[in-house]
């Protein structure tokens, strides 16, 4: 009788721990959508992938701290991956994988004054 009751409690839980783990992914779908739509990306594949999951004591308690990555894609070229950061239901941290676009060079203010033109190295290879 114990062991029956006790397979049942652990059955609870795991599916709780699954149900739970479910609601965090579709949240994290419908936030990495709208993160997309609000920037003008196109957010691809529809879904997310959890990456990494851990616990993190909080003033509310223990919760499970989940890391779920999304691929989005700006003008339909390129594939550029994103970062969505969940502690329980709320939002940690978003990061996206933005391209760097080149900066023109500024000389620096005390070179603006400079007589002297740098030397440079020429690159090597292809």
């Amino acid at each position: 009788m114990a062991t029956a009751l006790l397979l049942i409690v652990v059955f609870g839980i795991l599916a709780g721990l699954w149900a739970d783990g479910a609601r965090a992914r579709e949240l994290a779908t419908r936030l990495g959508q709208a993160l997309c739509n609000r920037r003008g990306l196109q957010f691809l594949d529809g879904t997310v992938v959890l990456r990494r999951m851990g616990l993190r004591w909080t003033r509310a308690g223990l919760r499970f701290r989940r890391m779920f990555s999304f691929d989005y894609s700006r003008e339909g070229s390129g594939r550029h991956t994103a970062w969505l950061i969940l502690l329980g239901t709320e939002v940690e941290q978003v990061v996206l994988d933005e391209p760097e676009e080149p900066q023109p060079a500024t000389p620096a203010p005390h070179e603006a004054d400079s007589k002297v033109v740098p030397f440079r190295r020429p690159r090597k290879g292809p």
